[in-house]
């Protein structure tokens, strides 16, 4: 029986809410934060857009939940559905936390939705904590199961902004700047321009320009930048 997910991220980048830019989300991440204590309310329902950061907030959740003592699942179901059945949800009712990303990939599975319904009502029986993402919300997903929709639909739901050009700007400065890696306002608009505007990607191509510079031994510039990422 899968009781926790370890996962595997390490420092610096490391999902955490110290490491999330806020830009819009002030309100969304202080009832995280309040969440991953088991205080306040038991089931949160987060979307938004490819990118904004929902991932990371679960993940964070998991993170924070974890450092408080409680047992906790990470279930990315997109990554399960693959090598997995629904009855993988079967026994999770036993930890204290349960976080479902990527719920829109269940869209055309009767299965798992039932499942999830049933797993959803086992959850509250246990009085435990649940935290769901998606891309959008409950009843705009193309979910088949009306009672799992109202289910889903019956909580607290918050959409996650995503950051505006500014915004981006200044989230990969700060996490180049964690890493200890400078990053110019200058090679930071080129990268805003050439790369998807996704947290993710520019997160990604960040800790490439990091290994690279840190082998080169080089400043980080546009000529090199463009080298390092082909673009």
């Amino acid at each position: 029986m899968l009781t926790q997910l370890i996962l595997p991220l390490q420092p610096p980048d490391a999902c955490c809410f110290e490491n999330f830019y806020i830009g819009q989300n002030t309100i969304l991440l202080n009832c995280l934060q309040h969440f991953s204590r088991k205080v306040g309310e038991p089931y949160l329902y987060i979307w938004g857009k490819s990118g904004a950061g929902c991932t990371h907030l679960l993940q964070a959740c998991c993170h924070a939940a974890q450092q408080q003592g409680f047992s906790m699942a990470y279930l990315p179901l997109k990554t399960l559905k693959k090598n997995n059945s629904s009855e993988i949800l079967h026994g999770l009712e036993s930890v204290d936390m349960v976080c479902i990303d990527e719920l829109e990939s269940i869209g055309e599975d009767i299965c798992w939705q039932e499942a999830l319904f049933h797993f959803y009502n086992r959850l509250q029986e246990q009085s435990r904590y649940l935290l769901i993402a998606a891309k959008n919300v409950p009843h705009q997903l193309n979910l088949s199961l009306p009672d799992l929709i109202s289910r889903l639909a019956s909580g607290v739901l918050f959409q996650v902004h995503g950051l505006n050009d500014a915004e981006r700007l200044m989230a990969l400065q700060q996490r180049a700047d964690s890493r200890g890696l400078e990053l110019s306002e200058e090679v930071g608009q080129f990268l805003l321009q050439r790369l998807p505007r996704d947290s993710q990607a520019l997160f990604s191509a960040l800790t490439q320009l990091d290994k690279a510079s840190l082998s080169l031994k080089r400043k980080l510039t546009i000529p090199l930048v463009k080298t390092i990422l082909n673009l």
